[in-house]
């Protein structure tokens, strides 16, 4: 998934850079639904015209809010914090040995670090992805199953996709059973037999069984996380082992903050129109070229030597015998 270009610096974009495309995550998830699709080719041929009409109503009601959460997930800004188009760390009101600051909340001190490739100090419990290379407000985690930063704006939309992906997950394993159980009732063979004559429901049946037990564990963590009002990276990195979290309101304040409260507009405009940083094209083109033309330069040599006719001088063969060593 890719977030909508890049964002000049007028209008509230500054300067935030794009993600990639072509990132790690989209397999996965286009796995599950090409699953999907062979289920129901397969099990609506299966189970007739009387109950595919049963089945595929009730399908598309479990179905639907996992690709629509899926798309919010993967597609909304997570709460990218716009860049700093200043080059100077003077210039954001600190001395160039300071790269932290301390900051109260609610009567608690925290720490608040300067990011380097943004050239802002970041909000509190934000942190600067690696992989998306922003900084990204009340960050979670990276999610390469959606290829997503998972941060303030889309983490309800997360925790929706995981719990309807799950609640699909036990559909699928549950009809796979029962289809089990009917070919072992109706033909009187054991389990070792259907698999031999029905390999892909099997299979089905377990893919569906590791899907619930990991969704199941996800929902579970982060429905913890959430009574406790902490980021997936908080409860890593142990944040909150030595001090109490300032964010901490209570099991249902904090059930309301992540699930009901209205979202922060996003900070960077994404139709902006994007502005090329000349100094960075001017340094990548130089580079580019210094190099190109050293690789030139000790090929000529190479090749320079290579034709050179031997010599049986006494300084070639002191040079030789040294080369050797």
């Amino acid at each position: 998934m890719v977030i909508e270009g890049e964002a000049g610096s007028g209008d509230g974009g500054a300067g935030s850079k794009p993600k990639a495309a072509g990132d790690d995550g989209s397999v996965p998830t286009v796995t599950k639904e090409a699953v999907t699709i062979w289920f129901l080719k397969k099990f609506g041929m299966a189970f007739g015209s009387q109950r595919s009409n049963l089945i595929y109503p009730f399908k598309g009601k479990i179905w639907n809010p996992v690709i629509v959460n899926l798309v919010l997930a993967s597609t909304r800004d997570p709460g990218v914090v716009p860049r700093n188009d200043k080059s100077q760390l003077e210039e954001v009101g600190t001395s160039i040995g300071s790269r932290s600051r301390r900051i109260s909340v609610d009567g608690i001190e925290v720490k608040v670090k300067y990011c380097r490739i943004c050239k802002i100090f970041r909000p509190p419990r934000s942190c600067h992805c690696t992989v998306c290379d922003n900084c990204v407000e009340k960050f979670d985690h990276h999610c390469p199953w959606i290829s997503q930063c998972i941060g303030l704006r889309n983490y309800r939309y997360y925790l929706m996709f995981i719990f309807s992906a799950l609640v699909f997950f036990m559909y699928i394993f549950a009809f796979s059973s029962w289809r089990i159980r009917r070919k072992m009732v109706n033909t009187g063979s054991g389990v070792f037999e259907v698999i031999q004559s029905a390999p892909e429901i099997f299979a089905l049946a377990v893919f569906s069984f590791v899907s619930i037990w990991f969704l199941g564990g996800l929902v579970v963590f982060h429905g913890y996380l959430i009574t406790l009002n902490q980021t997936a990276r908080e409860n890593f990195k142990q944040r909150y082992a030595k001090s109490p979290n300032p964010y901490d309101k209570g099991i249902l304040a904090n059930l309301k903050e992540a699930l009901f409260t209205r979202l922060p507009p996003s900070k960077v405009n994404f139709r902006a129109v994007a502005e090329p940083n000349w100094d960075s094209i001017t340094r990548i083109l130089t580079n580019s070229t210094d190099r190109v033309d050293e690789a030139s330069i000790v090929m000529q040599h190479a090749f320079s030597r290579k034709e050179e006719p031997p010599q049986e001088s006494s300084e070639s063969g002191h040079f030789e015998e040294i080369e050797l060593k």
